[in-house]
């Protein structure tokens, strides 16, 4: 059986042995939205198998928290969306305390496991093409019992791809897509062209244009008022008695009207053509959950995934993927509530104070204004705003304990076509100050002792520079 990504069978295969032969078996992953669906994925694999295991979650991987699951006392430890660029670590610490096992998509470091699934290791984009919840799955689909008896969980793999950022021009590419065929031949997914607008399903129209866009449209993004008055202008029912549709209440038809007007408005302001062909995108629908709710679209769901994890509850948002809609839906939908406000006050925060800009970055340092597991959200969020250039990367600080700052990086794919690897500018600046750094091309972190931000900065600029230049 070659699986959803022949490349990576081989590999697949020997983990799933090591995994088999287990007698306990420790997942470990990470908080947001990608780790959390791929503990998911991962946890449900193995109830099906009937290996005993259980759950932990960490906000990073370091030497600590590696010593800290070596004592949970299993003889496996699989380690999920981290633990290839912490390969040193996990073989000083595994040694005869338990098998690693490792299944992610982050650039790993140059160093030999007996069982390593990542998709860079067989020339797969780890950032674009497959996410670490797809990775999970294909681990997955090798240790299913019965040919394809593991598809259904394909629909929580692309939620980890969405919550991951990996949307290339709008749709899923690259390995993500077999994933994606597999979870609509199953039924648990469907795929739609429609507008590339967040919360489809649980907005209301006026906040669904003004706040959910990319594109910034003068009259719409940001201008509820502006949004009513060009809603209104419509032929269509936008209303349902006293209260605004949602874009999933309109009829097919209404939909298009409304997607031409809005692409029309668009022109008319002078947005150019490429931008505007952002305005559509692929959709990826959860079949088997309800309308209208945050867990029916794959984007919603992700930041639902992230409104848990974030904030020291990832065993809520685990609950919710494993199929919990009572107790652990209803907590998660007042984090999301809070989650929201939080993100809203933290870009807010960085339109107000601004940021600081450098030859080949921009950057600003939050302190203790902006949680640090959601700093690097919040700076996604503020590429583009007033103030905030999307010709550079941004680099956010924020405190993290006494002595840590958390360091969150963002880009465009833009930048990145450009030669832009973030991945490689974290792990340079942070080794230059004795912390810890990786991530991904268009999305990467890093952890580093405080008062050390200038000297990171001067790394930061030297090596975005070079990267440029090459």
């Amino acid at each position: 059986m070659s699986g959803p990504v022949p490349e990576l069978a081989d590999r697949a295969a020997r983990c799933a042995e090591a995994v088999m032969n287990a007698d306990e078996v420790v997942v470990a992953s990470h908080i947001d939205a990608d780790g959390l669906t791929s503990a998911a994925v991962a946890t449900e694999t193995l109830k099906r198998c009937e290996i005993p295991h259980q759950v932990v979650f960490r906000k990073q991987l370091d030497g600590e928290g590696i010593k800290q699951i070596s004592e949970l006392g299993a003889d496996t430890v699989l380690f999920t969306d981290f633990g290839s660029g912490q390969l040193r670590d996990i073989k000083k610490y595994a040694k005869d305390a338990f098998t690693p096992v490792v299944v992610d998509h982050h650039q790993p470091v140059d160093v030999e496991i007996q069982y390593h699934l990542n998709p860079l290791l067989e020339g797969i984009d780890g950032a674009a093409e497959l996410s670490g919840a797809g990775t999970t799955y294909v681990l997955s689909r090798a240790l299913e019992d019965s040919e394809g008896a593991n598809k259904d969980l394909a629909a929580l793999a692309i939620v980890g791809a969405i919550g991951d950022r990996q949307l290339t021009n709008g749709t899923l590419t690259g390995a993500n897509t077999a994933i994606v065929e597999e979870g609509v031949q199953t039924g648990v997914l469907k795929t739609q062209t429609d507008l590339s607008l967040y919360g489809k399903q649980t907005r209301e129209l006026p906040d669904l244009l003004a706040y959910a866009g990319d594109i910034r449209i003068p009259g719409i993004t940001g201008d509820r008022n502006g949004t009513v008055q060009f809603l209104d202008g419509l032929d269509i029912e936008v209303r349902s008695d006293e209260s605004w549709k949602r874009w999933v209440d309109l009829s097919e038809s209404s939909k298009k009207t409304l997607a031409s007007a809005l692409i029309q408005k668009a022109m008319t302001k002078g947005i150019s053509t490429q931008k505007i062909d952002q305005l559509i995108g692929e959709s990826y629908i959860l079949s088997t959950e309800q309308e209208g709710t945050e867990l029916r679209d794959a984007s919603e769901f992700s930041t639902l995934l992230n409104a848990t994890a974030r904030y020291e509850r990832a065993d809520v948002g685990l609950a919710v993927c494993l199929g919990d809609r009572d107790k652990a839906y209803e907590k998660s939908q007042r984090l999301l509530r809070n989650h929201r406000r939080n993100l809203s006050e933290g870009v807010t925060w960085v339109e107000n104070t601004g940021v600081e800009r450098e030859n080949q970055c921009q950057w600003f340092h939050a302190q203790d204004n902006i949680k640090e597991t959601i700093v690097g959200i919040v700076a996604g969020m503020a590429l583009g705003v007033e103030g905030v250039s999307r010709d550079r990367p941004i680099i956010a600080f924020a405190n993290k304990t006494d002595d840590t700052v958390k360091v969150s990086a963002r880009a465009t794919s833009e930048l990145t076509g450009k030669g832009v690897d973030l991945s490689e500018v974290m792990y340079e600046a942070a080794n230059a100050v004795e912390g810890e750094g990786g991530g991904h091309t268009i999305a990467a972190g890093a952890t580093i002792p405080s008062g050390t931000e200038e000297t990171f900065l001067d790394v930061v600029e030297r090596t975005l520079k070079r990267q440029r230049e090459e």
